[in-house]
């Protein structure tokens, strides 16, 4: 074709909701000189949906960002681009059957009303009285979602593609992308109809996205962690009372979510449809004998009502009028998964100007929102929210087809689960083991995975219930904490250790490396032979990561981050790295041990440690620990005197054995989680993130505003000082109850929301309930009088000094 475009600053590969929305923000933006490339006639990604849940809420703040952006994008956008969409907001009810389930649901109205959303507690009454066909006797409650619906998913992919168009960009339909190269730093798409050249390149490709991904491992690309699983549901005849009750009302009966039977009931025409989350559900295209076909459109898989029949039976029972008429329709297609259930948007992890917009298992309700967050991606390089929970480099090298297929089967199966913060999922599980591992199992490790690696939570004695049903709780009350209790006491008063694999860990070296380093950081680098915290900010002054920093020469680093950080920071790290500098990954090559506790100088010394044990917090030095070559770290997220020691893999189990045999008790992640919430220590993505600044944060102390080099934020951060920042990050010491303050629990001030919640936990050091939190800057001066809203209840909170709970001096750190 005379007119195939050639070049293109961006190429979007793949249609539907997604891909529409992505171009749709591009050209809203400016950047009109893109093209989305659609194998088909342009709709919605699954052309076998009929409809689209609308935005409703979540326990992440990404996830409900992009929702409530959806809802206010949908809202207006048959008008703006002239092109009438069927949309019907109906409202939803949630049915709770349990007291777990109630405060779960107070949790996300909570949640809801920080952002705007006017969730409401419903009763039986309430239930009857919004959905008058429903049987409410066994039930404990619901939740209203006013803003829930349903929108046909062709009209509104249309809508936003002439939105798009009418801006300038460009969609080519039945052109499907055959693969990708790359001319020094530009992208090759091809097609059949020509190659395109451009800047960058996005996969929005659905249930392909894990095919259009091969085409990115040979430039750094990894294979798209994805299963495509069966989403089957049924379309009944016209239900004569629906039919009576709609025409009465004037609109729709509300969607009807039974979140622990596990379906979903809504009104379609004038009979209902029937969308069970099946514990026996099926994934497709993962074996030989079921490959996946080269163009799957508009096509189903066969019907398979079997598995559905206990939730058949059970909708009925719920809403009798569902058995009253016949099965219309089966529709039974295809719907992709990541391992976690969320999509995957932002950058391609190891892949410079590549994006990804894939994976959506939602793909209506979050569409409006990731196209938007994509946009970010592309033209800033940085989103206005935090996105970590959609970031493509969450998932890391553990993600084998095995792993994506147990963990897709399992959400999928648990879609409307209740994420406990003591329970841990068991599929998946043992990707990345210790060489400690059979030892700590030995010792009753109750173990938990970051980013793959299997890592004791905490250690049971015999008789403790470590059953997954005794973690399905949201009090505070458990198994595991007599345990924790006394794990953290060994600390306390003696000396503990915590077997800690897979810490991310990078070394970057070359002239000038440190020079590149200063112009990374907010503050400045350790000494030789010493180490320190360092902030990675964002063009906004905004908390990218936090690294420590250790320093073996003026121009040689390694720079050790969470576990879950490793792909991010890798990237971070890798941005714009000058010629001459070497990073290198050996996260997987090498481990640490945590040895801490007032008597942990001595442990030391009756290993016959070789080492300056008098050397000062944050010194590092290379050492030998019961004969044993190895570095130590004068640290401990622990807060009291302590090391760390690194060593490779195969010395661990030698090291572990002989600290034990010293003296030292094991502890687990559950009692280190307590005891840094003692010292105000932040976690990743926690309490560390792109929603706040550093200065937001508290973390002053770590800029360097008067040092040469032009950091990233450095203007901002400069102007933030200057005018005040209108946010503080605080401790707070919470009258909590039985549970402690979950992660984005709203904090009040009277009748006034004025913050949330970064993380919350038992202090058994200060035998408290410690919440940290972000609040309004005017309220953060010791002593504040605040509440906590914890599953609906408000607890009294107070504002702590801004120092550690416990040791506020850290003279047991430096002793």
């Amino acid at each position: 074709m005379s007119d195939f475009p050639t070049t293109a600053r961006v190429v979007i590969i793949g249609g539907g909701v997604v891909g529409t929305s992505t171009l749709y923000h591009l050209a809203k933006e400016g950047w009109t000189d893109c093209v989305l490339l659609e194998k088909n006639e342009l709709t919605a990604g699954s052309t076998w949906h009929a409809a689209g849940n609308c935005p409703s809420f979540s326990t992440s703040w990404a996830i409900m960002n992009m929702q409530r952006y959806s809802l206010s994008l949908y809202k207006g956008l048959a008008d703006e681009v002239d092109y009438p969409m069927n949309y019907h907001v109906t409202g939803s009810v949630r049915l709770g059957h349990t007291r777990e389930r109630m405060q779960e649901f107070e949790r996300a109205r909570g949640m809801g009303r920080y952002q705007g959303l006017d969730l409401e507690m419903m009763d039986l009454n309430d239930i009857k009285d919004r959905y008058p066909f429903i049987e409410t006797h066994d039930l404990a409650g619901g939740l209203w979602d006013p803003d829930d619906g349903d929108i046909d998913p062709a009209q509104l992919t249309q809508a936003l593609a002439k939105g798009a168009r009418q801006m300038g960009a460009r969609i080519e339909r039945f052109c499907p992308a055959t693969g990708v190269s790359k001319d020094g730093d530009e992208w090759i798409v091809h097609t059949d109809k020509g190659d395109i050249r451009c800047e960058k390149v996005v996969n929005t490709a659905g249930y392909y996205a894990q095919r259009v991904g091969e085409w990115f491992k040979p430039y750094g690309g990894r294979t798209v962690p994805m299963v495509t699983m069966s989403h089957q549901y049924f379309l009944t005849d016209e239900i004569p009372e629906i039919a009576a009750w709609t025409a009465e009302n004037g609109r729709k009966v509300p969607l009807l979510r039974d979140v622990d039977s596990s379906y979903y009931l809504r009104q379609d025409k004038n009979g209902l449809n029937l969308g069970p989350y099946e514990r026996n559900c099926k994934a497709h295209w993962v074996t030989p004998e079921d490959p996946m076909p080269e163009d799957f459109s508009f096509q189903l898989y066969p019907d398979d009502l079997e598995r559905l029949e206990w939730y058949i039976e059970d909708a009925m029972a719920r809403v009798p009028l569902l058995g009253s008429q016949g099965v219309n329709r089966v529709i039974n297609g295809p719907i992709p998964y990541a391992p976690d259930g969320l999509p995957l948007v932002g950058p391609m992890p190891g892949v410079k100007n590549a994006y990804e917009a894939c994976v959506f298992t939602f793909g209506i309700t979050q569409g409006g929102g990731a196209g938007k967050v994509a946009a970010e991606w592309i033209i800033h390089g940085e989103t206005e929210w935090d996105m970590w929970a959609v970031d493509p480099r969450r998932y890391t090298d553990y993600t084998d087809q095995d792993y994506c297929h147990a963990k897709a089967v399992e959400t999928y199966g648990h879609e409307y689960a209740m994420h406990f913060p003591h329970h841990t999922w068991p599929a998946g599980r043992d990707k990345k083991l210790s060489t400690v591992d059979p030892k700590l199992r030995e010792l009753g490790a109750v173990m938990g995975a970051y980013n793959g690696w299997e890592r004791a939570n905490w250690f049971a004695k015999p008789g403790d219930d470590t059953s997954e049903e005794s973690t399905q709780t949201w009090d505070r009350n458990g198994s595991w904490v007599a345990r924790v209790k006394e794990e953290v006491e060994a600390v306390r008063d003696g000396v503990g250790v915590l077997d800690l694999p897979g810490f991310s860990r990078f070394n970057l070296s070359g002239e000038g490396a440190a020079e590149h380093l200063r112009g990374k950081i907010a503050g400045a680098l350790p000494k030789i032979g010493r180490m320190n915290l360092a902030y990675f900010p964002d063009s906004r002054g905004r908390i990218l990561t936090e690294m420590s920093i250790l320093r073996h020469d003026e121009d040689f680093f390694t720079l050790i981050t969470a576990a879950s950080a490793q792909w991010h920071d890798r990237d971070l790290l890798a941005l714009d790295l000058p010629d001459g500098l070497t990073l290198t990954d050996h996260s997987t090559e090498y481990s640490t041990l945590i040895v801490t506790g007032p008597k942990s100088r001595e442990l030391f010394e009756a290993l016959g440690t070789e080492a300056d044990l008098s050397a000062p917090w944050l010194t590092i030095q290379a050492a030998k620990v019961a004969g044993q070559d190895c570095a130590l770290a004068r640290v401990s997220f622990a807060g009291e005197l302590g090391w760390e020691i690194h060593a490779d893999n195969a010395t661990m189990p030698t090291l572990y054995d002989a600290v034990l045999g010293a003296g030292a008790k094991p502890f687990g992640m559950f009692a280190l989680n307590s005891m840094r919430m003692e010292k105000g220590y932040r976690a990743w993505k926690g309490d560390l993130s792109t929603d706040y600044t550093l200065l937001e944060g508290g973390l002053d102390r770590f800029i360097r505003f008067d040092k040469p080099q032009d950091f990233p934020g450095k203007a901002a951060l400069l102007s933030e000082k200057q005018k005040g920042s209108k946010k503080a990050f605080v401790t707070l010491i919470v009258d909590a109850g039985d549970a402690d303050a979950p992660y984005m629990s709203t904090i009040w001030h009277g009748d006034e929301v004025v913050g949330e919640t970064t993380s919350g936990d038992w202090g058994y050091r200060i035998n408290k309930s410690i919440a940290l939190g972000m609040i309004r800057a005017d309220l953060a001066r010791p002593g504040t009088e605040l509440e906590v809203e914890i599953f609906g209840e408000r607890r009294p909170a107070r504002v702590q000094e801004d120092q550690p709970l416990w040791d506020p001096e850290n003279k047991r750190i430096r002793a």
